[in-house]
């Protein structure tokens, strides 16, 4: 594995794993579908513990956010779809399967019954199961483990009854015997006869995998007796796989090529120190590996094509890896890992990190030499070359930190940049604001002279108004004297009239009363007597009564000029 035990090993171990990569994305449209939350070995006791660390659990890969929300939409869309086929495709209670019939009956009959379903109740059943995979509900665990419980203790499901099961059947048979859900995506299509290797436990149930088992027909008790078992993808402690290549999350066995996760390793114990260095224990073989060589190795084949991130995680790797190192090189490769880590927090780019810690494992292998190990004397000519690789060795790291330095000089110059442009920025935002505030306040000035402006003819407009009132009420005033006026006249002018016609009535009497004076005269001389003497009387008091009357009117007028008549006669 390391440079010590055997230099050719990462070129033996690394592309097993990297062959994964390629495969990877078949299964990009996979997205929480795709993920394998349990899987099952009858011989083999999993550890599922909350604590278990994430490097030993079996994921599938997660599809892009925009992936992840289509998948999320055709899981909502398909529901109403369903329910409308049901409507249009009855299907009686005979002819219903569920999953537990497929669990627990037999291969024939319920491939039977399937062939009469239609395709949107067998994509219900699939969904079902799945929802029970996820394990969202309280009782999906309760229902998996009787549901795997119910097919592996089946002593009917071999290659000869599979290979005549329905399609919808088989892949639920696989997911639940493996536990993945990943054979119940519609996007996943795999062959009848490897879904029946994969249930049997002939071929590796990782889908980008799929290698036949055992893997490049090894021997080992590992491969021989756990069923299911893949050496090329799976660990040998957890039994689990992902898709983590060019890594130190995963050991490799120089002798077997095994690979275990480096959290199981640590876990269980299989890293240990032994003769002053740092070892990995395969648990398949029991062969004992030198990890600092094959951490040296993984850094200078993987490290440039980190990132920031992958870079922090592989570092913490190794500092948990060598934490317990007895050896002075182990020693401080764990200290100059929790010193890089220090920094990249601080800010330092992950192409200077990388470039320092391989530089580190260059001083390291030079520090290792075997003369200086025995503490013998070395040649001039090997004193001289050493010396002249220790100077060269100098001037790559004083280059490096003179980029460094002139990195951070780039990186404050920029920042200062960014200040002024912010300066500036932040003074024509002071300008503008200034300018409509002097704008708003020329609003102000404008909406105060019109608001005094419509005072002045709010004020001028109730002058007017004032003046138009007095001008009524002197018109007013003009008018009821005029109407007194007019009625004194008309009194006045009535009575005249009224007097007029009382003198004419007067006159008229006076000389009807004369007439009879006269007649009356005239018979009493003619001897007729002295006529009636109440007639005499009468006629006597009307006389004496038109002669008073001669002198009233005057005075009638003048009281009626005093007292006007306003009244009808």
């Amino acid at each position: 594995m390391g440079t010590s035990s055997g230099s050719n090993h990462p070129h033996q171990m690394l592309p097993p794993r990297q062959q994964l990569r390629t495969l990877e994305t078949t299964l990009s449209l996979v997205s929480h579908d795709g993920q394998e939350p349990r899987s099952n070995n009858s011989d083999t006791v999993r550890r599922e513990s909350p604590a278990e660390s994430a490097s030993s659990q079996e994921t599938w890969p997660l599809a892009d956010p925009i992936t992840a929300k289509k998948t999320v939409k055709q899981k909502t869309e398909p529901e109403t779809s369903h329910e409308q086929q049901q409507v249009m495709h009855h299907v009686s209670s005979a002819d219903k399967v569920s999953v537990r019939d497929i669990a627990r009956e037999r291969v024939e009959i319920v491939a039977e019954r399937m062939h009469r379903l239609p395709d949107e109740f067998l994509e219900e059943l699939k969904s079902g199961l799945k929802a029970v995979l996820e394990g969202n509900a309280a009782h999906s665990v309760e229902e998996f483990m009787f549901l795997q419980k119910l097919v592996q203790s089946r002593s009917d499901l071999n290659s000869t009854t599979l290979v005549r099961a329905h399609r919808a059947q088989l892949e639920i048979l696989v997911a639940i015997n493996t536990g993945i859900q990943a054979f119940l995506h519609p996007n996943i299509t795999l062959s009848q006869s490897s879904l029946v290797e994969i249930f049997l436990y002939k071929r590796c149930r990782n889908i980008p995998c799929q290698n036949q088992l055992p893997a490049d027909d090894c021997r080992c008790d590992v491969c021989a007796n756990r069923k299911g078992f893949c050496n090329l993808c799976m660990c040998v402690i957890c039994n689990k796989f992902d898709f983590s290549v060019n890594t130190c999350r995963w050991i490799g066995c120089d002798l077997c090529s095994h690979w275990t996760h480096t959290d199981c390793a640590i876990r269980d114990g299989q890293i240990t120190t032994g003769s002053g260095e740092m070892l990995f224990k395969c648990r398949a073989c029991n062969h004992s590996s030198e990890l600092l060589g094959f951490v040296k190795d993984v850094f200078q084949h993987c490290a440039p094509n980190w990132d920031r991130e992958s870079l922090m995680k592989e570092l913490d790797f190794v500092s948990r890896i060598f934490r317990g190192s007895e050896d002075q090189r182990g020693r401080k490769l764990f200290w100059k890992c929790e010193e890089l880590m220090d920094k990249i927090k601080g800010g330092l780019a992950e192409t200077t990190a990388a470039k320092l810690i391989l530089m580190f494992f260059q001083e390291i292998e030079l520090d290792s030499s075997k003369s200086f190990e025995n503490g013998g004397l070395i040649a001039p000519q090997d004193a001289c070359s050493r010396i002249a690789e220790v100077v060269q060795e100098t001037l790559r790291k004083m280059e490096v930190v003179s980029e460094e330095k002139m990195r951070m000089f780039k990186k404050a110059r920029m920042a200062l940049e960014t200040c002024d442009r912010e300066l500036e920025d932040k003074a024509k935002e002071v300008a503008e604001l200034k300018a409509e505030r002097q704008k708003k306040k020329l609003q102000i000035d404008e909406l105060e002279r019109i608001v005094r402006l419509k005072q002045a003819e709010a004020d001028m407009f109730q002058l007017k108004a004032n003046e138009a009132k007095r001008e009524g009420e002197r018109l007013q005033r003009i008018i009821l004297a005029k109407t007194d006026k007019s009625e004194e006249e008309y009194a006045s002018n009535y009575l005249k009239q009224r007097m007029s016609e009382a003198e004419a009535e007067k006159q008229y009497l006076f000389e009807k009363i004369k007439l009879q004076e006269s007649s009356r005269v005239a018979s009493q001389s003619s001897g007729g007597g002295g006529g009636d003497p109440s007639q005499v009387l009468m006629y006597s008091k009307i006389r004496d009564l038109l002669q008073g009357y001669n002198l009233s009117p005057k005075v009638d007028s003048q009281s009626n000029e005093r007292h006007p008549f306003r009244s009808n006669p």
